[in-house]
């Protein structure tokens, strides 16, 4: 079953142009919160979107991730450098090419262990790449429920209930969800 409703027409040439422009100005006007320009502001500069949703808190969370995810990229990258020289020092063939690792690891250890940082360093890297595109998530999800009510008057109740079966007449128990808002 469907229902037409049409607005009414007003005629253009008759409205009083003064009475329309008093009445814009004394609405007030509001702004939409557009995710997209969230977005776009975490996609230029990481946090600046949780700014524009005044999630302020948020901004520390996410610089401290970077700050860890590159303190683990200079580490591994550090030692993957050290143990990959190592190595190489080890099969180059020449003899006066010593490492600082003789007598502490074999050559197969240096080469597992040079594999072993080159891994972290890779995961550290895409780690700071799933960061980046959590922030930029982040900011417009957070932006489309700007406006989302997280009131007290919101609730949700399970509570037993009769439900009638109306063929046979009968009631048979249930559980009823009653929400608030």
């Amino acid at each position: 079953m469907s229902i037409n409703s049409y607005a009414q027409l007003t005629d253009t040439l008759k409205t009083n142009t003064t009475t329309t422009d008093s009445v814009l100005s004394t609405k007030k006007v509001e702004k939409k919160h557009s995710p997209k320009k969230a977005a776009l502001f975490s996609t230029a500069l990481p946090g600046l979107g949780q700014a524009y949703n005044k999630k302020y808190w948020k901004i520390p969370v996410i610089y401290a991730g970077f700050a860890g995810l590159g303190y683990a990229f200079s580490i591994n990258q550090t030692k993957y450098l050290n143990y990959r020289n190592a190595y190489k020092y080890r099969i180059d063939g020449d003899l006066t090419t010593t490492d600082e690792y003789v007598g502490i690891y074999s050559d197969e250890n240096l080469n597992t262990l040079q594999k072993y940082y080159h891994r972290f360093r890779d995961l550290s890297v895409i780690g700071v790449a799933v960061l980046y595109v959590l922030n930029i998530v982040d900011a417009s999800v957070d932006a489309h429920l700007f406006k989302f009510d997280v009131s007290d008057d919101l609730s949700m109740q399970f509570q037993p209930t009769l439900i009638n079966t109306a063929y046979t007449n009968n009631y048979t128990t249930g559980i009823g969800l009653k929400i608030n808002f």
